[in-house]
C-alpha cells in the first residue's frame, strides 16, 4: 500500500482535513462537504470546490478510511462536557438552565445525551492529555466553562470532529460557538448608570482573558465613554481586574474608591460569583447603602445564595436559549450544514441597586 505523504518537505502524519482548510481558504465543513461529495446537496460555488480539490492535491490529502467509518456510525448521541469543578446537576447552579435548553432542544431533534464528568473531583481532570477523548463517544460534543484546555479543543476541531461551545470563544480557531451580547447588554446597563447621572462608575472583573469578561468590559468602556455631558467630566475608564476578589476588594477598598468620587460599581457575573460576592460584601461592610450612598450593578445574574438580597440592576442571561441554539448548531454541524447562530440578547434588569449620585437630582431607581 502506498504511504500517504505530504507534499510539503518535513511533515510527519497525515494531512487533515482543517489543513486543507486552511490552504483552500474554506470552512472545514466545506471541505469535508466537497471531498465527501456532497451527499447533501448544498449548492457551492465551482471555484470553491476547485480551490478545495486544488489544495488537497498540494497537500497530499487522502481521506482516512477509518475515520470516514466511525464518522458514518451515528448513534444519535450527543455529548456534553463541563469545565467546572463539579458538573453542574444543581437547580441552583448557573449552569442548570443551559442543561434545561440542551435537553429540551435535543429531544426536539431526536437525540439523547451523554454528560461527561470532566472536571469532576476524583475522575479525569479536563486540562490533562487525552481528557477530552472520551467525548468521542458521541457523535458530536457540547462544551461549556470559562476557562478550557485550547491545545485538546483545537485538536478535537482540527480532526474534523463536531464540537460546539456555549460562550465566544473566537480565539478557538475552527470551534463553533453560540454566545450572548454581553456587549450590548452591559452597555445598557451602563448607559442606565449615566442617565442617572452618574460619571464616575468602576467595573470590577475578574484577571483573566475570558471573552465574556472582555465582552462586558468593552460594552462598559463604550457606553462610558458615550456618556453625556463633557468628556473630562467621567475621567477615564476605570477597571480593576482581581485575581482573589475577597481579599482585593474589601471594605477599605470601597471607602477609598467612594473618597476618590466613584460614586457607582459595577461587577461582572462569572462561574463563581467571586466579584459580585466580594463587592456586595465590602459595600455591606463599609456602612454604605446601596442605592442611597452608592449605586451598584451586576453585568449578569446574581449567585443563587444570594438571592433573598435585594434584586441588583443589571441584565438576565438566556441560559436556556443559548443551551438550545448550541444544539441546533451540533445537530447542523453533524447534517453537513454551514450555519452560525445569532447573537442572543439578554434582558435589563432594572433592580432596585441603582439610582442617583448622593447629592444628585432625581429619584432612586
Amino acid at each position: 500500500m502506498a504511504e500517504n505523504r505530504s507534499s510539503k518537505p518535513g511533515r510527519r502524519g497525515r494531512p487533515r482535513q482543517a489543513e486543507v482548510a486552511r490552504l483552500a481558504g474554506v470552512s472545514q465543513t466545506t471541505v469535508s462537504l466537497v471531498l465527501g461529495g456532497n451527499k447533501q446537496g448544498i449548492a457551492l460555488h465551482e471555484d470553491t470546490r476547485a480551490r478545495v480539490f486544488a489544495a488537497a492535491r498540494e497537500l497530499g490529502y487522502v481521506p482516512d478510511p477509518a475515520a470516514r467509518r466511525l464518522a458514518a456510525a451515528r448513534n444519535n448521541l450527543l455529548g456534553v462536557f463541563s469545565f467546572t469543578a463539579t458538573f453542574p446537576t444543581a437547580v441552583e447552579h448557573s449552569y442548570y438552565p443551559f442543561l434545561v435548553g440542551v435537553e429540551q432542544e435535543a429531544a426536539a431533534q431526536g437525540y439523547d445525551l451523554v454528560l461527561f464528568t470532566g472536571s469532576s473531583s476524583g475522575g479525569a481532570q479536563a486540562g490533562e492529555p487525552g481528557a477530552l477523548d472520551r467525548v468521542r463517544l458521541a457523535d458530536g460534543c457540547l462544551f461549556l466553562g470559562r476557562h478550557v484546555p485550547e491545545d485538546q479543543l483545537r485538536r478535537l476541531v482540527a480532526d474534523g470532529y463536531p464540537a460546539v461551545h456555549i460562550g465566544r470563544r473566537e480565539e478557538l480557531d475552527g470551534l463553533a460557538w453560540v454566545g450572548a451580547d454581553y456587549v450590548a447588554a452591559s452597555a445598557e446597563v451602563v448607559r442606565h448608570l449615566t442617565d442617572l447621572g452618574h460619571r464616575r462608575i468602576l467595573l470590577v472583573r475578574e484577571d483573566d482573558d475570558a471573552p465574556a469578561s472582555t465582552d462586558r468590559e468593552r460594552g462598559f468602556r463604550t457606553a462610558l465613554a458615550g456618556a453625556a455631558g463633557p468628556p473630562a467630566a467621567a475621567g477615564p475608564a476605570r477597571v480593576v481586574r482581581t485575581a482573589d476578589p475577597a481579599a482585593d476588594i474589601t471594605a477599605a477598598w470601597v471607602r477609598a474608591r467612594v473618597g476618590e468620587g466613584v460614586t457607582a460599581f459595577v461587577a461582572e457575573e462569572t462561574d463563581t460569583g467571586g466579584a459580585w460576592r466580594a463587592l456586595h460584601a465590602a459595600v455591606a461592610a463599609a456602612g454604605l447603602d446601596a442605592p442611597r450612598d452608592v449605586s451598584l450593578a451586576l453585568l449578569g445574574s446574581p449567585p443563587a445564595d444570594l438571592a433573598g438580597a435585594r434584586q441588583p440592576t443589571g441584565f438576565d442571561i438566556p441560559r436556556a436559549a443559548l443551551g438550545a441554539a448550541a444544539v441546533r448548531l451540533l445537530t447542523a454541524l453533524l447534517g453537513g450544514e454551514e450555519r452560525a447562530e445569532p447573537l442572543v440578547a439578554c434582558g435589563f434588569r432594572p433592580g432596585s441597586t441603582t439610582g442617583p449620585p448622593p447629592g444628585g437630582p432625581g429619584t432612586t431607581v
